[in-house]
């Protein structure tokens, strides 16, 4: 798809597609979460059941953006190679563990990923954000290690939740709790975009001249 096209999209349907499966997973669990299934045998329950439905819907909604859009980032890309390892894992060995670490591994990666840059001297998110977000190299330095931090400490968050609480909680905390984490971060480094915007620099050096 050309970018003129992708610029055509209507504004609801990127948000639509990357949240979709995430809350469809959500009603399908609130639903069948008091229910067990027998399947070739063994017993699973609805988180497992679920998962099942989850991984299909993930890759049928990442390939639609891909379509839409001409391009995936490597942040989509990566989660949806951990979503069918862990949900396949999950649903092979009939253990919820593996889904509930999933989101740890994937930050843990993001972290990694981001902290390779930093002391390689290159600026990963800049190639994800840059087009969205125009910062000089010192404000991507500073955002990337904020953002290294936050991931390892989403990491952790999922640990301890779905390792000490019940599973609601956990499906809760996936759905709307890191979704509003992840918001949260970047509205409060507006400050660090404003001071280090090059769109806001080069306004000044037109507005100078």
């Amino acid at each position: 798809m050309s970018e003129h096209s992708e610029k055509q999209m209507k504004p609801w349907i990127k948000p639509a597609l990357e949240m979709g499966p995430i809350l469809a997973f959500f009603a399908g669990y609130i639903a069948l979460r008091d229910h067990t299934f027998m399947i070739g045998g063994a017993e699973y329950s609805g988180f497992i059941v679920m998962t099942a439905v989850f991984i299909p819907l993930l890759a049928l909604s990442t390939l639609a953006l891909w379509k839409l859009t001409g391009k995936l980032s490597a942040m989509q890309v990566m989660t949806l190679v951990l979503v069918v390892v862990f949900g396949g894992l999950t649903i092979w060995l009939n253990d919820e563990r593996f889904f509930k670490m999933k989101p740890t591994m994937i930050y843990i990666m993001f972290g990694a990923i981001l902290g390779v840059g930093l002391l390689r001297s290159k600026s990963y998110l800049s190639l994800v954000l840059g087009e969205v977000m125009p910062l000089d190299a010192a404000g991507w330095r500073k955002l990337e290690f904020r953002m290294m931090l936050f991931f390892f400490g989403l990491a952790v968050a999922n640990e301890a939740i779905w390792r000490t609480m019940t599973t609601d909680s956990w499906v809760k905390f996936k759905t709307f709790g890191l979704p509003i984490a992840m918001l949260a971060f970047f509205m409060s480094q507006s400050g660090l975009m404003a001071r280090h915007s090059t769109e806001e620099k080069a306004a000044d050096k037109d507005a100078a001249e």
